[in-house]
């Protein structure tokens, strides 16, 4: 298989932090391309140590850097891009994560107004085993020391949203963005509605791993080398970003208040589900509440973000093929890329 790889490595005046606004895009590609990119940590870089406090070291208005845009070529308003995650690796032997006074699940926020102090603003450094798969988690206060396994992933993908609109990368939406998914990680092929010509794709906020709901605000940050191939299906965009695993079909849905995102998700995933089997809606949504899982996104961003997941063995035994099978063509793109290299 004769495959087309582009090499995307941005210099730190070329990151993005708002998907939309009309920026010039880093490259353009034919449907079917490889994509080998480098991303930054969400704090660009610049938290090296426990003593870097974001707060001293962070400019707040360029956190969450994005590389992209990525034109792809062809696609326009209504279509599906594709984008199948090949692999992602952390660059670096190390990570950070932190908490803030004013953000993150359990403490008071611009919006959640509290009499208590302000949580402290901690930095913790991880240390990254890239061969044998782990990152150590390092207690700042004492107690043992635990060994997680690596997961990587990556928080912050998407597309230009609609209507002329730009969203700070920060926000998850309709067009992707900050959905903070651990299932946003290799093997999984995302669909996003193409909003605007060339859909104009931008990947960053990569992890080493992230528990669900990333419940402090931070997961574990890392600067990631990746590899994605993206695709075109015309037509059938969807209203809200899907994921499509060998297993599993998912739908996101990324508002606020939280119970608004788990409908937005569920009501996604039940809809997709009639479509794909032919089922009456009442059908499918009996079938996906006695079989469906709802992982959390993220519940700390500027939108919260939930997920409606389904397995695909419960779809019928013929089997069910989504977005005219792009995810099955791209595994195997992603299977002679990764023999080839």
């Amino acid at each position: 298989m004769t495959l087309d790889v582009v090499s995307l490595t941005p210099t730190p005046d070329r990151y993005r932090y708002v998907f939309g606004g009309a920026p010039e895009p880093l490259v353009r590609v034919q449907p079917g391309t490889v994509v080998e990119l480098t991303t930054e940590d969400c704090f660009g870089g610049r938290v090296t140590s426990t003593d870097d406090l974001p707060s001293r070291v962070c400019d707040f208005s360029r956190l969450n850097p994005v590389t992209g845009p990525i034109h792809v070529e062809g696609a326009e308003p209504g279509d599906t891009l594709a984008v199948h995650l090949v692999e992602i690796a952390p660059a670096r032997d190390w990570a950070v994560s932190t908490t803030f006074p004013h953000f993150g699940a359990l403490t008071a926020t611009h919006s959640t107004a509290m009499l208590h102090d302000p949580l402290e603003e901690v930095v913790w450094v991880y240390e990254v085993d890239r061969e044998r798969g782990t990152c150590l988690f390092r207690p700042r206060r004492g107690g043992p020391e635990v060994e997680l396994p690596l997961d990587p992933m990556h928080g912050t993908v998407g597309v230009a949203p609609a209507g002329g609109e730009a969203f700070a990368t920060i926000t998850p939406g309709a067009h992707g963005g900050n959905m903070d998914t651990p299932e946003m990680r290799a093997g999984v092929t995302a669909y996003f509605g193409v909003n605007v010509p060339g859909g104009q794709l931008s990947i960053g906020d990569g992890h080493c791993r992230q528990g669900e709901g990333e419940v402090c605000g931070t997961a574990v940050e890392a600067a990631m080398r990746t590899v994605v191939v993206v695709d075109l299906v015309t037509g059938g965009g969807p209203a809200w970003p899907r994921l499509e695993t060998d297993d599993f079909l998912m739908s996101t849905g990324s508002v606020r208040p939280l119970e608004d995102a788990y409908r937005v998700s569920q009501h996604d995933l039940v809809t997709w589900a009639a479509e794909l089997t032919g089922w009456d809606t009442l059908d499918a949504y009996q079938l996906v509440s006695q079989a469906g899982l709802a992982p959390a996104g993220n519940v700390v961003d500027t939108n919260y973000t939930m997920v409606a997941k389904l397995a695909k063995a419960y779809l019928g035994r013929e089997g069910v093929v989504a977005a005219d099978g792009v995810h099955d063509r791209l595994r195997q793109t992603a299977a002679a890329y990764l023999a080839q290299r």
